[in-house]
């Protein structure tokens, strides 16, 4: 008898926005690595959620969540009262699609990503990003989801760039309101990440995971040991959900030649502008298979 996955612990979770792929070629690659979860991304449009709830049951696999693409008009804090509501509409959609998947929680990017210059008084948009969150959380709180406001770096965005301004907001919009951390972000922006992860234990619903140079885990320099003792040390039981998204490396001294996909098949213009604003591209299926292999070699035996 086929019994469903729980999350008990930290378990490992993989987002699938980084590639431009099936969806029965990105959970195959996963189940057959090892993974326990997804973390499908935020194109609710794109995904007929009872295919998708059974084809992950099939690989013995479950839908950990799923992560807002920011891009375009997406915007919670736009001084457009008509762009903040589609946005807020756009997160709901998510949260629809996660609940629909039996998923946990959804982190939840407030502005766009690429946006790094303000268009109104730093009060407006403060109260903009509440409204527009309490708006989410709200519905979220209706449908058993838990919201994880997650910071990004400076070069992204604008508005939440570390755990603290996160935990802020998050603390304005309600009680189980939470944080989604990402060491990425968090090596650029922290001055002690792993200070960062104990001030923000009682809310942390997320954790995103690459190395400091955005490759897979154990591609860079992040200590990763520490890290995990420490998520374990603040009580932390949810996924660590990989999210490299490879530099591009057009010289001679790319040390992975051949990593780019210069004729993707089904990249559509959403996901290209994403990883544009990532810096990133189209990477090769070999390339972008040992960069999912790496990552769960290098946590899974510190778990």
């Amino acid at each position: 008898m086929f019994e469903q996955p729980t999350l008990y612990n930290m378990q490992i979770a993989i987002h699938n926005w980084m590639r431009a792929e099936t969806i029965e070629a990105t959970v195959a690659r996963i189940a057959s690595l090892g993974y326990h979860a997804l973390e499908i991304e935020g194109s609710p449009d794109k995904y007929d959620t009872k295919y998708v709830r059974q084809l992950l049951k099939n690989h013995n696999l479950i839908c950990w969540g799923s992560v807002t693409l920011m891009l375009g008009e997406r915007n919670l804090l736009s001084k457009s009262e008509a762009q903040r509501a589609a946005s807020v509409q756009y997160v709901k959609d998510i949260i629809t699609m996660v609940k629909e998947l039996d998923g946990q929680m959804v982190s939840v990017v407030p502005g766009t990503v690429g946006k790094i210059v303000p268009d109104a008084r730093r009060e407006e948009e403060w109260q903009w990003a509440i409204d527009s969150m309490k708006e989410c959380y709200d519905f979220a709180e209706k449908s058993g989801i838990r919201l994880g406001i997650e910071p990004i770096n400076r070069f992204e965005t604008y508005f939440i760039n570390r755990g603290d301004q996160a935990l802020a907001l998050a603390e304005a919009v309600g009680v189980n309101c939470g944080v989604c951390l990402d060491i990425f972000h968090m090596n650029i922006e922290e001055d002690n990440p792993l200070a960062a992860i104990e001030r923000a234990k009682d809310r942390l619903v997320g954790f995103h995971v690459a190395d400091n140079n955005r490759l897979a885990p154990g591609m860079g320099k992040i200590n990763w040991e520490e890290l995990v003792n420490k998520l374990k040390s603040v009580g932390y039981d949810g996924a660590l959900s990989v999210e490299f998204s490879p530099p591009v490396d057009r010289t001679p001294a790319n040390p992975f030649p051949g990593n780019i996909d210069e004729n993707p098949i089904g990249l559509t213009a959403e996901q290209k502008k994403f990883l544009e604003d990532h810096g990133s591209s189209a990477v090769t299926e070999a390339f972008y298979t040992m960069l999912t292999k790496k990552s769960i070699e290098t946590l899974l035996p510190l778990l």
